[in-house]
């Protein structure tokens, strides 16, 4: 909190002091005016008192006590015979009116004070209905009102009203897509607040900033904005209910859907709690709708969204309402209710949001193109994409995208291939320039959903067309591009520092208590508020911008292989596509169902696990008939034509966690795993670092067989850096690691799929993180990482993997072994000195492990511990 106690007025002039402290320092200012009327102030003194109660009662705490303070503050100017007074607190009156949802009682008393104020009473008035009108979605009033209303705040030298008034103006501006315009207003109005001490105020330009930030596409600067707003919101103890709407948006936008919809849920649950706005309550409904489509719960959605057509329309919110009318039919599409009313209502709230100048009318001209094609009405889609078509040419490029996807629906309507794939380049190229905007991994990741349907889109053209080399280059254009280039990598914040070593030693002592049985419920909230900081300072890095500058090559793929083959498994519409690459050619075979092999694939990923931990050795034969199911639904046909030589297996996100060798086909192959084929190309093309005895030896706490694999090691490999006992600290490790030839760490490994950058491996001082990986500058060119679930993948976006393997594979790491389900330590000992003795005699990473995997004894635990583990990359 800023500031001291505040100073108790004695005087007309002096009251009215408080009025401007309310945005400056808002519990300062109500504990002067509950002072006031503790004494015995004139009619005037309290009305000012009540007034200041009001508005802190209207913004920050209960609207019924706010509404209550402002009758008592008007009836009291009235009393004290000041005109001006009177005026000044019927317009606040009448915004707090609008706030409860008695929106013609409260634009009644607006029109009241506006037709009774003159001078700088009357400007001030004119702002408020101006407020009151972008509140209700009345831009063009709004923007009437300001225009009358700042030069006479200009004239009347009135600093603060004058920067409020061109920082809602500039809001306004955004509302209706004018950026240039907005950034104008929102410069002039920051010249005006480093002139004052409004922190309220100030905080509210901040986040304004923000929603400009966002308006123009730049989601990190959007991300930076909204938390300085938030701490300077928790500094002066306010709640900020718009900054919840605004970031909530953002992280739709982001692909953070699910963070999205707990806090709007949480901001909702708040303001009902505290009495608050009901037209803040409406404007939370409507995000969470939003929201909860995103994350697949359409019948939430409609709940909700029907809730916010009902406020809305009880407030007089036209604007308001359209969009809401918007989200509802859009959750009912989401449930699979399409109709030929369906398309009536897309276009009808496509009619009144583009008469709004709405730029979500494009959603909504697609939503009802989308239906009509559902419903075999050509012509109606045609006209109704056509009309969504158009936003391609305007507005950030994550909203041009729904413009692209139009004409790519148009064109595959039309049956003109070409037209199509031109629709879904063009628009992917859009969203690649965007997504190299983002700095953080994570967001580049998610930020891949926005491109799936187009991705979708060019791979049923092609495949239609019948060209498996045109249908290998689409499913390669939408793959793993999150890890085509390395992340930016974390700034030297000293406060992200503090937070990530809080973390780590919170982390440790969770674990501690965990171990003696204790619960820590403490610690976990703190865990979770440090995560939280972490988290949300590296979503806000910036990207350098541009392309990644690759683009995929079949020729260069098939003369790379050489003897080899590549097997790219393709999902579309539910079933899967086997392209078998090498020998010069790319053929494609029909296989199974995605669902139907994710099912396998867990089956077999617990019988792995049951056998890791003392399962009988009976199960091996029902894992091995589960192995042959798998085969026959991840490659069909295509196994029979399967020659001789390495495989490269490329699957899609979902069954990256399938034990590949577990398949007949490939168990005794030279296999390794790769996100993309591009991927693997990069992989090719990686060097190893000049000193070609740098080999690093980790040896974490708490493992069963105390990490035993490791004197050995250390002995086999002469000058290894060893770091163990006490010396495994996170800061040495990474250290170490950075620019290593060969490492190896035997560390527990705890998978996130909540949150997959928070995906460790246990170190001596606590967890070493994906996001502390992300800090290196060159990873290790080798990696082995021995134990459980190291190697699981989250799979995010369209075809994204988030985990700890992926977060080393763009940083300059070639080859990595690992595991993705849990293993017995002890089995894997012997699996891991078998592998190290293929490297030292110059093998690569997966022609190892497969001599590993053929020297163990042939007893269910040490074939599983084998099963266990992928070679991912190509080194």
């Amino acid at each position: 909190m800023t500031g001291g106690s505040p100073r108790i007025p004695p005087s007309a002039g002096d009251a009215l002091d408080l009025l401007p402290l309310v945005f400056a320092r808002p519990a300062d200012a109500l504990a002067g005016a509950r002072a006031v009327l503790a004494g015995a102030p004139s009619s005037h003194d309290a009305s000012v008192a009540h007034q200041v109660i009001g508005i802190w009662q209207r913004d920050f705490g209960d609207l019924t006590t706010a509404i209550g303070h402002l009758r008592r503050a008007r009836a009291l100017a009235a009393r004290s015979g000041s005109a001006d007074r009177e005026t000044d607190v019927l317009s606040t009156l009448g915004a707090a009116l609008v706030h409860a949802g008695r929106t013609r009682q409260g634009m009644a008393a607006l029109e009241t004070a506006v037709e009774r104020g003159s001078g700088l009473t009357g400007a001030r008035a004119l702002f408020r209905r101006g407020y009151t009108w972008w509140v209700l979605g009345g831009h063009r009033e709004a923007l009437d009102d300001l225009r009358r209303a700042i030069p006479a705040l200009r004239r009347a030298q009135d600093t603060i009203w004058t920067a409020r008034a061109l920082t809602l103006r500039a809001t306004v501006h955004l509302a209706m897509g004018a950026v240039e315009r907005a950034e104008a207003d929102f410069v002039a109005a920051e010249r005006l607040w480093d002139t004052t001490d409004q922190e309220h105020d100030k905080a509210d330009a901040v986040e304004s900033r923000g929603l400009a930030a966002f308006r123009s596409g730049d989601l990190p600067a959007a991300l930076h904005h909204f938390d300085e707003a938030a701490s300077r919101y928790r500094a002066l103890g306010t709640p900020m209910f718009v900054l919840h709407i605004r970031r909530c948006g953002v992280l739709l936008a982001a692909g953070l859907a699910r963070e999205a919809l707990e806090e709007a849920d949480a901001a909702t649950e708040l303001l009902n709690r505290t009495g608050g706005q009901t037209t803040r309550g409406a404007e939370l409904l409507l995000i969470a709708a939003r929201a909860a489509i995103a994350v697949g719960e359409p019948h939430a959605a409609i709940v909700r969204a029907g809730t916010a057509v009902r406020l809305f329309s009880s407030q007089r919110r036209d604007w308001w309402q359209a969009h809401a009318r918007l989200v509802l039919v859009q959750a009912r599409f989401a449930a699979g209710e399409i109709s030929g009313r369906s398309v009536r209502d897309a276009a009808a709230v496509a009619l009144r949001l583009a008469e709004l100048r709405a730029p979500e009318a494009v959603q909504a001209s697609l939503l009802a193109g989308r239906t009509a094609l559902a419903l075999g009405a050509d012509a109606e889609a045609e006209r109704h994409l056509a009309a969504a078509a158009r936003g391609r040419a305007r507005g950030p490029a994550f909203a041009r995208v729904d413009g692209w996807v139009a004409q790519a629906l148009r064109a595959a309507a039309a049956g003109r291939t070409r037209g199509v794939l031109d629709a879904c380049r063009r628009g992917l190229d859009l969203l690649d320039e965007y997504r190299m905007t983002l700095g953080a991994s994570e967001l580049r990741a998610r930020a891949t959903a926005q491109g799936a349907e187009l991705a979708l889109l060019a791979q049923r053209a092609t495949l239609a067309g019948g060209s498996p080399r045109r249908f290998l280059g689409w499913s390669e254009r939408w793959r793993a591009t999150a890890l085509a280039i390395p992340p930016t990598r974390p700034p030297d914040d000293p406060e992200l520092l503090r937070d990530v070593t809080a973390f780590r030693e919170i982390s440790s002592r969770i674990e501690a208590a965990r171990q003696k049985g204790s619960p820590a419920p403490a610690l976990e909230r703190e865990q979770r508020r440090l995560e939280k900081g972490i988290r949300d300072r590296t979503l806000r890095m910036r990207g350098a911008g541009g392309t990644d500058g690759h683009r995929f090559d079949v020729d260069l793929l098939l003369d790379e292989l050489g003897d080899g083959w590549l097997i790219e498994i393709v999902a579309v519409d539910g079933d899967l596509h086997v392209l078998l690459c090498g020998r010069g050619r790319v053929r494609r075979f029909a296989a199974g169902r995605l669902a139907d092999a994710a099912i396998d694939a867990d089956h077999a990923r617990a019988g792995l696990s049951r056998i890791a931990y003392g399962g009988s050795a009976a199960r091996l034969p029902i894992l091995e008939a589960g192995g042959h199911r798998l085969q026959e639904s991840l490659l069909g046909p295509a196994v029979r034509h399967l020659g001789e030589g390495p495989v490269v297996v490329v699957p899609p996100g979902r069954l990256h966690g399938v034990p590949w060798a577990l398949l007949p086909a490939l168990g005794t192959r030279v296999l390794s795993v790769s996100p993309s084929a591009s991927a693997w190309l990069r992989a090719r093309r990686i060097e190893p670092p000049p000193s070609r005895d740098r080999v690093v030896l980790v040896r974490g706490p708490g493992l069963a067989t105390g990490g035993a694999e490791i004197p050995p090691l250390a002995a086999g490999y002469g000058e290894a850096t060893v770091l163990e006992n006490g010396t495994a600290v996170t800061s040495a490790v990474l250290a170490a690691l950075d620019g290593s030839r060969l490492a190896h760490i035997a560390a527990h490994g705890t998978f996130r799929s909540d949150s997959p950058m928070f995906s460790s491996l246990g170190m001596d001082d606590g967890p070493l993180t994906v996001h502390d990986l992300e800090r290196l500058r060159s990873a290790p060119y080798r990696i082995l990482l021995s134990s459980c679930d190291s190697g699981r993948l989250q799979p995010v976006g369209a075809n994204e993997l988030l985990g700890l393997a992926t977060a080393l594979l763009p940083l300059g790491t070639a080859g990595i072994v690992a595991s993705s389900v849990p293993v017995d330590d002890e089995a894997v000992v012997p699996l891991m000195l078998a592998l190290h003795e293929g490297l030292r005699r110059g093998l690569s990473m997966a022609e190892a492990l497969r001599d590993a995997r053929s020297s163990m004894p042939g007893d269910a635990l040490h074939r599983a511990t084998g099963w266990s583990f992928s070679a991912i990359g190509a080194a």
